[in-house]
């Protein structure tokens, strides 16, 4: 029906056809006119017909310009035929009963008339989303994150990942296809309301862009790295999703509880087990593998079955996902009788050998190593440290088990099966020395593993190869053929000679992991406290490392955590040890370490205190407190209430014990800046009033108190927000009792006497936190 609205200058019937008509697509080439007119008419059935032309429109735009047409509209058209053809292109493709809505060159097509909030009878106007997108969505506020759930956090901050790399990648080949549907968010209809439950999937493309691997479209691909999804060194790759071990029936349910009672000889747990329900079980499982598992990959989820793996096995992974499911109870009720199992295990085989150990007792005893040492209590560190070395027993009689297995095959490329077990025992012996070199980094213990012991064995591969579900051998063999494959110590000296290596996430924490102990023996070695050229190396080999991350390994999998990195928790995880390596080439807080092995908050702010003078005014500590600003930066930019509230289940454990280091020496370098006599540098200045501004962005009154306390306060109260791990609550404690210190209450902590002790509130500082602070001190 042609249009009655007349109009005597030519940019307003523009803005009208652009927006009243924006439903019609837009103004039409006079070209696909006359194309259109000579075109024959055996087009195929399939093929989805191209828009009708509006000939009114297009006569008086022809009578208005005088045949031209402006730059405006010319970009209008341009478009809009760039649309047809994605949609004629796309529509021959897809086969006549498939049920996945096409591509629609109309963008009006995303809303429904019928819902309530689209009844105007103005169709919206075309917008460049891309571009708005890529500006508008940057760094989440805290204000506009705090008040939302954790669920929602989650969900919202994957989708502004998305929007912020979307914009640089390439555009879209028009002779890619579209792969398979995959709902990649299945709790975002849950919080939707009715009317855009409709909306939500069905959305086309709005723009040329190359979604990334967290886009919240879930019917695209493109390419995605782990270090940054707008640079990655691979080809496009079909996004996948982890599988979530679960008992999809009663069937495996019963399976499950029968395994129990079986082990269980002594039925010293199996009752306990057997008053858990199917959705108690399912529900522990999620956690583990959604929250905990990316940070340490070493089990497989597509072999994982509850109902066949070993029961030791099977409640130690439980006993964390109660953890995450913040259910104390029970997760101590599943880690104690994984020890139980474990332990009876161990002494009732008298022929054990840490050669033909089988490897899920590594696996579980790893876990409840883990549980026990993060857990807050000393008791548990105690145990840990008195089974280290038959763990590490257990990984060097493996390793060699495992290089017969290799060297029999005689350069034979292994199936998939042979590989999964040679990887999986590999991702096992990192995990362990992983987490030895976390206990070596928090309570400086002495590592019980030597890097030596993996000089000829192969880094992990990709997650996404680790993931990867296998149709056939050929297949199999094909992408084993094309992904990175390089060993330990390959990659050991390709660092230090200035080489960056190309190799997955996974091995680049485990490279991290060893500069970290290489820093920390030579940091423990009187001779080589003069050894500038070993020094020289060793930072050498950190810039190294840093660089690679540019060329790692791109993934495909889909990690759903709430957290301010743009790849696989495993980078974002190996950057905190990273500046945390940085900052202990110039400081040693031995006496700190030692002091958090006993978990009392007293002695081991006491021991913060005392470590002042350990903290210098040089050049080279301005270094380390860009590392600093970078570490409490990542907070801030996220909001720090937001991150208190969140990164307990999203941000690995590794953070805060990597940031105890960074924070301290951050608040005692700001302390000897308020108190020092001697002036600061212009450069000192700077950084200071760096640091004074990300808590005046946060709100937080910093006049008339002293900014060192302040950071002190601020880093103590996020740990202990909400607690998961119970040495963040220690470590909490310890801050907020530091910083007090800091504003000159020693007297007051080392008395306890039943006075009131003054809390930052009275300072001058509103930070809505001094509830848990007086808490602390009553």
């Amino acid at each position: 029906m042609k249009c009655r609205s007349t109009f005597v200058r030519r940019d307003l019937l523009l803005r009208h056809d652009r927006t009243v008509h924006a439903k019609d697509g837009g103004v039409p080439l006079v070209s696909e006119v006359k194309r259109r007119s000579t075109a024959k008419a055996s087009s195929k059935a399939t093929a989805k017909p191209a828009m009708e032309m509006d000939t009114a429109t297009l006569e008086q735009i022809e009578a208005s310009s005088e045949g031209m047409v402006d730059i405006e509209t010319a970009a209008m058209l341009m478009t809009d035929l760039r649309h047809k053809a994605t949609a004629q292109m796309t529509s021959q493709e897809d086969h006549p009963d498939d049920h996945v809505p096409p591509y629609s060159p109309d963008h009006t097509t995303m809303f429904d008339a019928s819902n309530p909030f689209m009844s105007s009878a103005v169709p919206l106007p075309q917008m460049p989303w891309d571009n708005f997108m890529s500006n508008s969505v940057n760094e989440p506020k805290a204000s506009s994150v705090s008040s939302s759930s954790v669920s929602g956090s989650q969900d919202t901050q994957l989708s502004q990942l998305s929007f912020n790399s979307a914009s640089t990648l390439h555009p879209n080949s028009t002779s890619a296809q579209l792969p398979p549907m995959m709902e990649r968010f299945p709790s975002n209809n849950e919080t939707l309301a009715p009317s855009l439950q409709n909306l939500n999937g069905t959305m086309p493309i709005s723009g040329p862009a190359t979604p990334n691997g967290l886009s919240p479209f879930p019917f695209m691909t493109g390419p995605v790295s782990p270090v940054d999804y707008r640079r990655s060194p691979g080809p496009s790759q079909p996004i996948t999703s982890p599988k979530i071990p679960q008992l999809h029936s009663e069937e495996d349910y019963v399976m499950t509880q029968e395994n129990v009672r079986k082990y269980d000889t002594d039925g010293s747990t199996y009752p306990n087990f057997q008053m858990q329900t199917r959705a108690d079980i399912n529900a522990c499982l999620e956690s583990y593998f959604k929250l905990f598992h990316h940070h340490l990959p070493f089990l497989h989820p597509e072999s994982f079955d509850p109902s066949r793996v070993s029961p030791p096995l099977v409640y130690a992974v439980l006993s964390i996902g109660a953890l995450y499911n913040f259910n104390q109870e029970k997760a101590y009720m599943f880690h104690i009788g994984s020890k139980v199992l474990t332990n009876s295990f161990l002494q009732g085989s008298e022929d054990f050998s840490s050669r033909k150990c089988p490897l899920w007792t590594m696996q579980s005893t790893l876990l409840n190593m883990i549980f026990a040492s993060w857990s807050g209590d000393p008791k548990g560190l105690e145990w840990t440290c008195s089974i280290k070395s038959l763990v590490s027993n257990m990984v060097a009689g493996n390793r060699y088990e495992l290089n017969l297995r290799t060297e029999a095959r005689e350069g034979r490329q292994p199936t998939h099966a042979e590989w999964v077990e040679d990887e999986g025992c590999r991702r096992t012996y990192y995990a362990v020395y992983i987490f030895f070199g976390m206990l070596t980094l928090t309570y400086n213990h002495t590592p019980a593993i030597s890097f030596n012991e993996f000089d000829t064995l192969e880094l992990p591969a990709s997650e996404s190869l680790w993931n990867l579900e296998v149709v056939d051998e050929d297949s199999w063999r094909d992408n084993l053929a094309v992904s990175t494959i390089i060993t330990v110590r390959e990659a050991y000296d390709n660092l230090y000679q200035g080489e960056m290596v190309k190799y997955s996430a996974f091995a680049t924490r485990v490279m991290i992991n060893a500069l970290f102990l290489e820093v920390w023996y030579h940091k423990r070695n009187f001779e080589a406290l003069q050894d500038v050229v070993t020094e020289y190396k060793l930072r050498l080999a950190m810039d190294t490392w840093e660089k690679s991350l540019e060329i790692c390994e791109p993934e495909t999998i889909v990690v759903q955590l709430s957290a301010p990195h743009k790849g696989h928790p495993l980078i974002f995880n190996a950057m905190a040890v990273y500046r945390n390596t940085r900052a202990r080439l110039e400081v040693d807080l031995k006496s700190v370490q030692e002091a958090l092995r006993y978990h009392d908050s007293y002695e081991v702010a006491g021991a913060m205190t005392n470590a002042r003078d350990k903290v210098k005014r040089s050049q080279e500590m301005i270094k380390v407190i860009e590392e600093c600003f970078n570490c409490i930066e990542i907070v801030a930019l996220q909001g720090i209430k937001w991150v208190g509230r969140t990164c307990a289940t999203n941000w690995s454990v590794e953070h805060p014990l990597c940031g105890l280091d960074l924070m301290l020496i951050l608040s005692l370098w700001l302390y000897r800046l308020e108190h020092d006599e001697e002036p600061a540098t212009e450069e000192e200045l700077a950084m200071y009033n760096k640091i004074r501004n990300l808590f005046d962005d946060e709100g937080v009154d910093v006049l008339g108190s002293k900014l060192s306390s302040i950071v002190a306060k601020s880093w103590g109260s996020m740990l202990d927000e909400v607690v998961v791990w119970g040495i963040t609550k220690l470590m909490g404690e310890s801050f907020k009792l530091h910083s007090q210190a800091l504003v000159g209450y020693e007297d007051a902590i080392v008395s306890g006497s039943g006075g009131t002790t003054p809390t930052m509130s009275s300072q001058g500082v509103d930070l809505d936190m001094d509830a848990p602070f007086q808490a602390i001190q009553a």
